[in-house]
């Protein structure tokens, strides 16, 4: 999955370009229901909405927006499959919902029943810390929890619990997960002290840059954008990463010159300065990351198959 996850991202700078100019004359047939898998007001939700705005605007597509939550973006990818596959509905999830989640729920569908379009960004998945912890890599962590302190691990996924468990195995400690919903709830419990570390996906920025939060680790397949130095999960032993995307989906068999002329016209607004989506995905979520078309559908379906190959050795 990691030299997948590693070609995908070295493509990333010539997909950009490939899919920013427009594929064709396709245009919608009519209003497109835009189903969002994230709560409303949020970061990802903001990014959705503003796309939609930006299409709007330059292209003059007419958008619906819909809050489809719950389950980690399996009641929207149910809810999504059997629509028409005509350009008229789309969704944005996360790569984890075609692959973990997908696995987890064991609901008779696979990353085939879906049309991968396009992704907008990616996640700066970092184990996180406050600085006054005194911690300043992760050996500092393995350290503290062999001499005997309890340490509370949060998480906000199931995915993400199974990798701090790994995580822990591969350093011969054990950590006490704390599991919670969303990535601004374990910072605000690192905050807190009511967690002593977690997982942060891009949301631990201002706080590192401030000298408050510290990156102890990537748990993504590269080094962290903000703090290279941080060590991966392959220098820490763990073969399983954390890489992530938004990513907007459709029902399976949607034609291909509308499926790359939506990838083509999204990409161009999160990838544009001065777009209102480029503007916040610049600011919360480190640039854009676009992966389109064929590409993603073979990156998702890795996802897949790399979250069985989890979940086994989570349950080990």
């Amino acid at each position: 999955m990691r030299t997948m996850l590693k070609s995908a991202v070295a493509a990333l700078a010539g997909l950009v370009l490939a899919t920013a100019a427009p594929a064709s004359d396709w245009t919608p047939p009519g209003p497109v229901k835009l189903m969002i898998a994230f709560a409303a007001g949020g970061g990802a939700d903001t990014q959705a909405r503003l796309i939609a705005e930006d299409l709007e605007a330059k292209l003059g597509w007419s958008f619906i927006p819909e809050q489809v939550t719950g389950k980690g973006g399996m009641n929207l990818a149910m809810a999504i499959k059997d629509m028409p596959n005509d350009g008229s509905v789309i969704g944005m999830v996360v790569t984890e919902t075609l692959g973990y989640n997908m696995r987890v729920a064991d609901a008779g569908v696979t990353p085939d029943d879906f049309t991968a379009i396009t992704t907008t960004a990616g996640f700066q998945m970092g184990v996180v810390s406050l600085a006054s912890k005194g911690w300043t890599t992760f050996a500092d962590v393995v350290e503290a929890a062999k001499s005997g302190e309890a340490l509370r691990f949060g998480t906000m996924s199931p995915r993400l619990s199974d990798l701090a468990y790994l995580l822990g195995k591969a350093n011969g400690v054990e950590f006490n997960i704390v599991q919670v919903k969303g990535g601004r709830a374990v910072m605000n419990g690192v905050n807190a002290g009511d967690m002593d570390l977690g997982f942060m996906a891009g949301i631990q920025g201002k706080g590192v840059a401030a000298g408050d939060l510290v990156n102890l680790a990537s748990a993504l397949s590269e080094p962290l954008k903000q703090t290279p130095e941080a060590p991966t999960f392959a220098d820490l032993g763990v073969e399983f990463v954390a890489d992530g995307y938004f990513t907007f989906i459709g029902p399976a068999g949607m034609p291909t010159e509308a499926r790359d002329a939506l990838a083509a016209a999204i990409a161009e607004a999160v990838s544009t300065e001065g777009m209102k989506s480029h503007g916040i995905i610049a600011k919360a979520f480190g640039g854009p990351a676009v992966i389109a078309g064929d590409e993603l559908q073979a990156l998702v379906a890795a996802d897949f198959e790399a979250a069985g190959a989890l979940l086994e050795a989570a349950s080990e």
